[in-house]
This record gives structure tokens, C-alpha cells and sequence, in this order.
């Protein structure tokens, strides 16, 4: 069985056509036509009295920005709208899940950060790095203070330094004192 962009159920290859037809496009005047028939038959539904879904959504979103929703009166007539007009069958079946919450309206990602304003969010990334240079300087200051083992350390250190450099300069001094005893008895012996 060949390969090929036109054969069998769906293989491979992309949109079939027929052998030896042409593929169709629609020109702009189809598509002004076909929005005119629309527009008429939405007239026609508006003269009879008869709403499509699209129209309702659209009554629903221009009632709901006309209404202040200040109080939580208003919140709640809205809600209780919700409740009067159920689309499809989801008043038909029940569903318990458990990350569906009562409160449908979504959220808009403003709303979201105005509730959170009292404490910043941290990444984790962030407040690694944070608690990172907050234990830094906590250790330096420890370190200044000389209780780390580190500067116990260097401390130690340094004293060993300082005393091997005082006897370092204890032992030039006596070595200057005992040359200039030993010049001072060379000059007597010879006057």
C-alpha cells in the first residue's frame, strides 16, 4: 500500500482531495454573504422574541458591568442569576469534585495581587537566596565577635604570630645590645 497525501483512513500525509479536483476557497464575496444572512437572521430572532445563546451572554456581561458590584448584595443577586439559568445539562448531574469551589467567577490576575498586597510572595528561588545572605552576615558578625571556630581559629593563629615575632625581636635586640658591648670593649682594649 503506497505512502502518499491522499490514501486510506487518516495515515499520514495532510488534508485530502479528491484526485484531479481543484481544492475551493471562499472569496470575500461568499463570506460578505454569509454575514449578511447572519445578520438577518439575527433580526429575525429579535423581532420574534427568540434569543440565541450568543446574544444572552452578551445581556448577561452588559447587566453584570451596568451593576455596581460594591455590595455584596449585588454579588450575591448575580450569583443567584447563575443559579436561575442553568446552561446545558449541568443541572442535571451532579459533579463532586473536589477542586471545583462554589464561587464560579473567576478572578482577574489584578483582583489577585491587590488581595496580597500586606505580604510580598517570595519565589523559592528568592527566599533561598534571602535566608542565604541572612545567615552570611549573621556569621560575620559572629566572626567579628570572635565566637565561630573559624576566628578562634585565626585568632590562636595570630598569637602564635605575635609571640614567635616578639622573640624574633627579642633576639635581634640581645644581638644589637651584645655587639655594641663587644664595640665598646674593642675600643677600650685599644686606647
Amino acid at each position: 500500500m503506497p505512502r502518499g497525501g491522499g490514501g486510506g483512513s487518516g495515515g499520514r500525509g495532510g488534508k485530502r482531495t479528491h484526485k484531479g479536483q481543484r481544492r475551493h476557497f471562499s472569496d470575500a464575496e461568499e463570506l460578505r454573504q454569509a454575514q449578511d444572512k447572519e445578520e438577518r437572521q439575527k433580526e429575525w430572532r429579535r423581532q420574534r422574541g427568540i434569543e440565541s445563546d450568543e446574544e444572552e451572554e452578551k445581556k448577561d456581561d452588559d447587566a453584570a458591568a451596568a451593576k455596581p458590584k460594591d455590595s455584596d448584595e449585588s454579588e450575591s443577586e448575580s450569583s443567584s442569576d447563575e443559579d436561575e439559568k442553568p446552561k446545558g445539562v449541568e443541572h442535571l448531574i451532579e459533579v463532586s469534585n473536589p477542586n471545583r469551589t462554589g464561587n464560579r467567577r473567576d478572578k482577574k490576575v489584578t483582583e489577585l495581587a491587590a488581595g496580597d498586597e500586606g505580604k510580598p510572595q517570595l519565589t523559592r528561588r528568592e527566599r533561598e537566596e534571602l535566608e542565604k545572605q541572612q545567615a552570611k552576615i549573621r556569621y560575620q558578625q559572629l566572626h567579628m565577635q570572635g565566637k565561630t571556630d573559624e576566628a578562634q581559629a585565626d585568632l590562636a593563629r595570630l598569637a602564635l604570630v605575635r609571640q614567635k615575632r616578639e622573640e624574633v625581636a627579642k633576639k635581634k635586640e640581645e644581638e644589637r645590645k651584645a655587639r655594641e658591648e663587644a664595640a665598646q670593649k674593642g675600643k677600650k682594649g685599644k686606647s
